[in-house]
């Protein structure tokens, strides 16, 4: 191939979005693990949902927060996840969604 139809074949590597992007989430969503390496070369390990073709971070925070909601509400179907902050000052606050 050529340069002109490598670039029009080209696909740019699926990018990881946040869970905090989806309106609502079903808690009996599917969570898999996924390894990366960090700017460092360093391996680390994330849980992503998967849903229509795009994957979903999914922070501890929010498992955490999940788990809280599911301990005093254990019917709730759904959660909404709201972010705040960036980087390392990143805060999440996990919503029963009825």
């Amino acid at each position: 191939m050529n340069l002109k139809e490598t670039a029009l074949a080209y696909e740019p590597p699926q990018q990881t979005l946040n869970i905090a992007e989806l309106e609502r989430v079903q808690v009996d969503v599917e969570v898999n693990q996924e390894e990366h390496i960090d700017k460092d070369g360093n391996p680390f390990k994330i849980n992503v949902i998967e849903l229509e073709g795009k994957k979903y971070r999914v922070p501890s925070s929010v498992l955490k927060g999940i788990k809280a909601i599911l301990g005093r509400m254990p019917e709730t179907k759904f959660i909404s996840v709201l972010k705040s902050g960036s980087g390392m000052d990143t805060t999440y606050q996990v919503i029963p969604v009825l």
